[in-house]
């Protein structure tokens, strides 16, 4: 899948090649596999889930809890010919409910919504009729009450899983502590997740650890067994 991933990362964002660790990430992300990003602010997160999103089939659901971002990377997207949207507080019904019908019907490849917008029965019921191919979590150490930014309805993710078995969850965060990481990766709705950490990430983890423990050599750290499918995760942390 790497050439068809370079190819749409050439024709939608006109790069020759990818950042380091990203394309590992998005390797990841096609091949099923739920998975940790841990990149810096600027890092290109959002290069992990628009590219793959772009080379499969169905709609990619993108989870964050900043309107400003859902706003800006909607804009990026669509002035690149790229359907999106983005539903949150304050819109007319009547909007919001086009919004979910263009996503059943195929006519989004993303859709933003917060962690809120999750536990809605009208999303619910409309997720259940996408062929959803991506769920990118933006801001994940959100769902970690060590964190620093601890938002409940992170913890709600996991309820929508059963309406998506399949399809893999991409986690992304900017910095996070080796506790913060640990409820990331084992969070409920998680299948064993493979941890990509940039260097930057890494000192800056390591600061807010006090230690360096997590800054060894790769290593499996998987929730309890590793999939069948699993043959050779590379772990940075």
């Amino acid at each position: 899948m790497s050439q068809r991933t370079r190819s749409v990362l050439k024709q939608y964002w006109g790069y020759p090649s990818f950042r380091p660790l990203q394309e590992d990430i998005v390797d990841s992300v096609v091949a099923g596999r739920d998975t940790l990003a841990l990149l810096p602010t600027g890092g290109g997160k959002s290069i992990c889930f628009q590219v793959p999103a772009m080379a499969m089939e169905g709609i990619c659901v993108v989870v964050t809890p900043l309107i400003a971002l859902m706003k800006d990377q909607v804009a990026h997207l669509v002035a690149k010919r790229i359907p999106a949207a983005a539903i949150y507080s304050g819109m007319h019904p009547d909007q919001v409910e086009l919004i979910y019908n263009q996503a059943v019907f195929g006519r989004l490849k993303f859709l933003y919504v917060s962690p809120e917008r999750l536990m809605t029965d009208q999303f619910q019921e409309a997720i259940k009729r996408m062929k959803v191919n991506l769920l990118a979590v933006d801001e994940s150490h959100c769902i970690s009450q060590w964190g620093y930014d601890f938002r409940p309805p992170y913890l709600k993710i996991a309820e929508i899983r059963p309406y998506i078995p399949k399809t893999p969850v991409l986690a992304l965060t900017a910095t996070a502590t080796a506790k913060v990481v640990d409820d990331i990766q084992f969070m409920p709705c998680s299948r064993g997740v493979p941890l990509y950490m940039s260097e930057t990430a890494k000192r800056r983890r390591s600061s807010l650890n006090g230690s360096n423990r997590w800054a060894s050599q790769p290593r499996f750290i998987m929730r309890g067994w590793i999939p069948r499918h699993v043959t050779s995760d590379r772990i940075f942390g």
